[in-house]
């Protein structure tokens, strides 16, 4: 397949310094690069992910009616706008 893709300088030039290295083809220094990245990621285990925890302290209002609250927040402050607009 032929396709336009436009390098970074640097990419460029790590790209022309391993051709000259390995005396290959432009194109084929670019596959390989290409398809060692990509066969690399797709291997890479993803690693468990630890959230940062912090004690907020007692919770100022109570919890188990979060959504009327809510609720309750977003009525006032639809209030308040249909006054000022007035």
């Amino acid at each position: 397949m032929r396709t336009t893709v436009t390098l970074d300088p640097d990419v460029e030039s790590l790209l022309r310094k391993e051709v000259r290295r390995r005396g290959e083809s432009f194109k084929e220094v670019l596959n390989n690069a290409i398809r060692a990245g990509l066969h690399s990621s797709m291997n890479q285990r993803v690693e468990d992910f630890t959230p940062l925890v912090f004690d907020m302290g007692e919770p100022r209002v109570d919890l188990t009616k979060a959504s009327a609250l809510a609720d309750s927040l977003e009525d006032e402050e639809l209030l308040a706008r249909y006054r000022r607009s007035r």
